[in-house]
């Protein structure tokens, strides 16, 4: 946590290069997540004009199921965060900027960086996790009267039943010599 007081009284802003433990918190928050480890954030806090800017490096290590096998897979994310946060006696002066939801309203008098990192891995938690054997195989799962596919895959599925539904298919080879 950084206090408001504390920014607003040095002109070049404030570093911090912090090791975060806020796998608990990121576990409540979201059911994909099945650990997180080494949650380094490295950056700066200014003020600017009644605008407190956040910028950080976010780097961690992200354990999430992996969308075909369901087994544990690690993800190593980088990411860069800007946040800027307006007072709520700023809100009149800076309204256009929240309600454009440019910048986050300061519910307390310190900025919270443990919530921003968690609000922010959250959003990125990525849609597709695979292995790295995953990656490479082309196998996909499959089951008792089902199967999934590439989408390439079930486009070649469907030109083979446009070929074998086509009335004409039966002429095919007719004519030649």
């Amino acid at each position: 946590m950084i206090a408001i007081s504390e920014i607003k009284k040095n002109a070049e802003g404030i570093a911090f290069n912090e090791s975060l433990n806020i796998k608990e918190t990121l576990m409540q928050r979201s059911s994909e997540v099945l650990d997180v480890k080494e949650v380094l954030v490295n950056g700066l806090v200014t003020y600017d004009d009644g605008l407190y800017l956040l910028n950080y490096r976010l780097d961690y290590t992200i354990t999430l199921p992996s969308s075909r096998s369901m087994k544990p897979v690690d993800v190593h994310q980088i990411e860069d965060v800007t946040e800027v946060f307006v007072e709520s006696a700023d809100l009149h002066a800076k309204e256009d900027l929240v309600k454009e939801n440019l910048a986050l309203v300061l519910e307390n008098d310190f900025i919270d960086l443990e919530e921003s990192a968690v609000d922010n891995i959250i959003l990125t938690i990525p849609m597709q996790v695979l292995s790295d054997e995953e990656r490479q195989s082309e196998d996909m799962p499959s089951g008792q009267n089902w199967s999934v596919m590439t989408e390439d895959q079930y486009e070649a599925l469907q030109n083979e039943k446009k070929k074998e539904n086509n009335p004409f298919s039966a002429l095919n080879g007719l004519f030649e010599d």
